[in-house]
């Protein structure tokens, strides 16, 4: 399986802050170092073209981004600090979820070591995520006509606001959000399907609740192409969840979405999405759990 990284993922923040930046290059050392993804299946994007980001993006805001040119009270919300590897990382990231829908579309199943970028807006940034790399792929895919209907299972513990917004008009996607309720973002704009779990959801009530939904999605939506978001933070420990998921039941519902999708033989997309475990490295092991499920599922399925 090919995988979208490189080294400028990361991007230099206060020690102090939440997010944790050294994630990205710490999954990939951990993916290669486990023999997980060959080092040799690690495809470094450039930045995204600016008339792709544009095709989602206002010119002001992406202008702004690159430019450092966005007030205190744009930088506040977008929750990162401004600096000018932030802005490249961030084109990068975009480009890296384009490169794995096609590497998805060319081989299966593909990811990108970032992304899922799911509470970017038009016009701003906000929630840590600087664009929407979804959004820009979609739309530039169905532009270029490498897929037309395209399915997002987002399955991080936050739902997918700018997402939801940014395609509810686009009639050949549909966007699936399941996610705490009471969590942010406190406004909600509709998906095609929300679902929204009470504070404490353990891993039983969580998987029922996303097989029955997925079930349901795929008898009403033919897809070409998938998205998944696979969030590590409905996990009991995370800083930010109130979700109660396991490390085992976290690597089940991982296993749960790439058995379901590629067992109908749908392209899957991989992505990070968000992630707020007590340390770096227990955040590393959580996302690589994607990872080694998609591995046990390739090796089981020969292709």
């Amino acid at each position: 399986m090919r995988v979208s990284y490189a080294p400028g993922y990361y991007a230099p923040i206060p020690h102090e802050h939440i997010f944790p930046m050294g994630k990205f290059p710490g999954l990939f050392e951990y993916l290669t170092a486990n023999k997980i993804i060959p080092e040799e299946n690690v495809i470094a994007p450039s930045m995204v073209d600016m008339t792709n980001l544009l095709l989602i993006h206002s010119h002001q805001y992406a202008n702004g981004i690159m430019e450092g040119t966005l007030n205190k009270k744009e930088v506040r919300r977008m929750g990162l600090p401004w600096s000018k590897a932030l802005a490249v990382r961030s084109r990068m990231a975009v480009q890296g979820t384009i490169n794995a829908a096609i590497m998805a579309l060319q081989d299966g199943m593909a990811g990108n070591l970032a992304g899922g970028t799911h509470h970017a807006m038009a016009d701003h940034g906000e929630g840590y995520c600087v664009f929407n790399d979804v959004a820009v792929a979609v739309e530039m895919l169905q532009r270029s006509f490498w897929a037309k209907t395209i399915l997002i299972i987002d399955c991080d513990v936050h739902q997918g606001n700018g997402t939801a917004k940014l395609l509810q008009k686009n009639d050949h996607v549909f966007t699936f959000s399941l996610h705490g309720e009471k969590n942010y973002p406190f406004k909600k704009p509709a998906s095609s399907l929300d679902i929204g779990l009470p504070d404490g959801t353990k891993n039983q009530e969580y998987l029922n609740t996303l097989r029955e939904a997925l079930d349901s999605i795929f008898d009403q939506f033919n897809p070409d192409l998938v998205f998944y978001l696979g969030g590590i933070d409905p996990l009991e420990t995370d800083h930010l969840g109130r979700l109660a998921l396991t490390k085992e039941g976290l690597f089940e519902r991982d296993q749960l979405v790439i058995r379901t999708v590629r067992d109908l033989d749908k392209p899957l997309v991989l992505l990070l999405s968000g992630g707020y475990a007590p340390t770096l490295q227990q955040t590393v092991e959580a996302h690589a759990l994607m990872y080694k499920a998609a591995k046990i599922y390739i090796d089981e399925n020969h292709f």
